[in-house]
């Protein structure tokens, strides 16, 4: 069982990413000792998305391309609106997922970011949750949606908004340090 304090974590996102939603998962997994990497599709700075207006940069440690799955124990996808409508496009984001998926590793989803999970083919008959405006996607996409802070399915974590990122931090800690999870390719 590994402790998180010896994990490597990665964060795929781009521009309009919803800020708290990837800082403080980023912020609070490196305090707790994970070395966290954030992706981005050109390996460069992004932009996030805070209020009703851009926010802050979040610098890049690499481009998603480029990330290896098998240095990592988890991935994080931040929602807002912009960010997960702009990666669910991108092909080299959906392998990821699902490679990460296949090996068993955590899948971590806030608000708006299930719609990468759709898009990758790893939400049939799991339990999950989401921002509301994109609930009935994942039903019809064949996810048990429930409303709650956070939902973990064997190492499939989700959650709902930057109200709830304390559980989703929690959730995410805790599935890392149960290990590799079972999981048959989708």
């Amino acid at each position: 069982m590994p402790n998180i304090a010896e994990t490597k974590v990665l964060i795929i996102a781009t521009h309009g990413f919803e800020q708290s939603e990837l800082e403080f998962p980023r912020d609070q997994l490196r305090a707790k000792g994970a070395e966290v990497h954030v992706a981005t599709l050109d390996g460069k700075a992004i932009k996030g998305w805070e209020g009703s207006d851009w926010g802050r940069e979040a610098e890049a440690d690499l481009k998603i391309q480029d990330a290896n799955p098998h240095d990592y124990d988890a991935l994080v996808i931040p929602g807002g609106q912009i960010n997960p409508d702009l990666l669910r496009v991108e092909e080299s984001v959906l392998a990821l997922v699902r490679t990460f998926h296949d090996q068993g590793k955590v899948v971590a989803a806030v608000c708006h970011a299930p719609w990468v999970l759709i898009e990758a083919g790893i939400v049939a008959g799991r339990r999950m949750t989401c921002y509301t405006s994109i609930r009935t996607d994942l039903e019809n996409a064949g996810a048990k949606v429930m409303d709650t802070s956070v939902v973990a399915d064997n190492g499939i974590v989700t959650s709902r908004k930057p109200d709830d990122l304390k559980d989703f931090v929690a959730k995410i800690v805790e599935e890392i340090e149960e290990g590799t999870h079972g999981r048959k390719a989708a």
